[in-house]
Protein backbone atom coordinates (compact mmCIF):
# COMPACT_ATOMS: atom_id res chain seq x y z
CA UNK A 1 0.00 0.00 0.00
CA UNK A 2 1.73 3.48 -0.78
CA UNK A 3 -0.04 6.77 0.42
CA UNK A 4 0.81 10.42 -0.18
CA UNK A 5 3.02 12.62 1.61
CA UNK A 6 0.38 14.72 2.09
CA UNK A 7 -1.63 11.69 4.23
CA UNK A 8 1.75 10.74 5.84
CA UNK A 9 1.76 14.21 7.32
CA UNK A 10 -1.61 13.86 8.60
CA UNK A 11 -0.88 10.73 10.16
CA UNK A 12 2.03 11.75 11.97
CA UNK A 13 0.56 15.28 12.96
CA UNK A 14 -2.67 13.51 14.63
CA UNK A 15 -0.43 10.93 16.18
CA UNK A 16 1.30 13.82 17.48
CA UNK A 17 -2.01 15.67 18.70
CA UNK A 18 -3.20 12.38 20.19
CA UNK A 19 -0.29 12.58 22.61
CA UNK A 20 -1.09 16.23 23.69
CA UNK A 21 2.59 17.17 21.76
CA UNK A 22 2.46 21.17 21.75
CA UNK A 23 2.97 23.97 19.05
CA UNK A 24 2.72 21.52 15.99
CA UNK A 25 3.59 23.02 12.79
CA UNK A 26 3.49 21.33 9.45
CA UNK A 27 5.65 23.00 6.57
CA UNK A 28 5.41 22.06 3.30
CA UNK A 29 8.86 22.19 1.52
CA UNK A 30 8.17 20.37 -1.28
CA UNK A 31 8.76 23.75 -3.34
CA UNK A 32 12.09 24.54 -1.93
CA UNK A 33 14.10 21.39 -0.88
CA UNK A 34 14.54 17.44 -1.81
CA UNK A 35 15.10 16.74 1.45
CA UNK A 36 11.16 15.86 2.04
CA UNK A 37 7.90 17.03 0.94
CA UNK A 38 6.74 17.94 4.48
CA UNK A 39 8.46 18.88 8.05
CA UNK A 40 6.22 17.88 10.79
CA UNK A 41 7.71 19.43 14.21
CA UNK A 42 6.52 19.11 17.49
CA UNK A 43 7.80 20.15 21.26
CA UNK A 44 6.78 17.83 24.51
CA UNK A 45 6.69 18.80 27.75
CA UNK A 46 8.66 16.30 29.29
CA UNK A 47 10.75 13.26 28.46
CA UNK A 48 8.44 10.73 29.20
CA UNK A 49 6.13 12.88 26.30
CA UNK A 50 8.59 12.85 23.73
CA UNK A 51 8.96 9.44 23.83
CA UNK A 52 5.47 8.65 23.34
CA UNK A 53 5.21 11.10 20.91
CA UNK A 54 7.67 9.19 19.06
CA UNK A 55 6.00 5.79 19.49
CA UNK A 56 2.63 7.44 18.79
CA UNK A 57 4.52 8.07 15.23
CA UNK A 58 6.04 5.03 14.85
CA UNK A 59 2.95 2.88 15.71
CA UNK A 60 0.55 4.84 13.55
CA UNK A 61 2.39 5.55 10.10
CA UNK A 62 3.47 1.38 10.98
CA UNK A 63 0.02 0.53 10.51
CA UNK A 64 -0.87 2.95 7.40
CA UNK A 65 1.93 0.72 5.87
CA UNK A 66 5.39 3.59 6.33
CA UNK A 67 8.16 2.38 7.84
CA UNK A 68 10.56 4.81 9.54
CA UNK A 69 13.81 5.47 7.18
CA UNK A 70 16.49 6.26 10.00
CA UNK A 71 16.13 7.99 13.15
CA UNK A 72 18.24 10.36 14.92
CA UNK A 73 18.24 10.51 18.56
CA UNK A 74 17.83 7.96 21.17
CA UNK A 75 15.35 7.62 24.11
CA UNK A 76 17.00 10.14 26.11
CA UNK A 77 17.76 12.72 23.23
CA UNK A 78 15.64 16.24 23.90
CA UNK A 79 15.45 16.26 19.91
CA UNK A 80 14.28 13.23 17.79
CA UNK A 81 14.54 13.48 13.85
CA UNK A 82 12.22 10.71 12.17
CA UNK A 83 12.88 10.47 8.77
CA UNK A 84 9.99 8.74 6.51
CA UNK A 85 11.37 9.62 2.87
CA UNK A 86 8.92 11.74 1.91
CA UNK A 87 8.19 13.44 5.42
CA UNK A 88 10.18 14.51 8.36
CA UNK A 89 9.23 14.38 11.68
CA UNK A 90 10.93 16.52 14.79
CA UNK A 91 10.02 15.81 18.29
CA UNK A 92 11.99 18.81 20.49
CA UNK A 93 11.92 19.57 23.97
CA UNK A 94 10.46 22.79 24.54
CA UNK A 95 14.28 24.60 24.69
CA UNK A 96 15.88 22.56 21.88
CA UNK A 97 13.01 23.29 19.41
CA UNK A 98 13.68 27.47 20.14
CA UNK A 99 17.45 26.92 20.13
CA UNK A 100 17.38 25.86 16.43
CA UNK A 101 13.99 27.25 15.65
CA UNK A 102 13.40 24.94 12.43
CA UNK A 103 10.64 27.53 11.72
CA UNK A 104 12.63 30.72 10.94
CA UNK A 105 15.31 28.57 8.92
CA UNK A 106 12.57 26.64 6.55
CA UNK A 107 10.38 29.86 6.61
CA UNK A 108 10.28 29.93 2.48
CA UNK A 109 8.60 26.75 3.17
CA UNK A 110 4.40 26.91 3.11
CA UNK A 111 3.07 26.70 6.66
CA UNK A 112 0.02 24.63 6.48
CA UNK A 113 -2.75 24.38 8.69
CA UNK A 114 -4.08 20.93 9.73
CA UNK A 115 -7.30 21.11 7.91
CA UNK A 116 -5.03 21.57 5.03
CA UNK A 117 -4.25 17.83 5.15
CA UNK A 118 -8.17 16.73 5.02
CA UNK A 119 -8.58 18.61 1.50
Amino acid sequence: MSISSKEMAKIAYHALSDKKAENIQIIDISGISVLADYFVIADGTNQNQIEAMRDAVEEALYKAGVQVKQVEGNRSSSWLLMDYGEIIVHVFSKEDRLFYDLERIWGDGKFMDPADLEQ
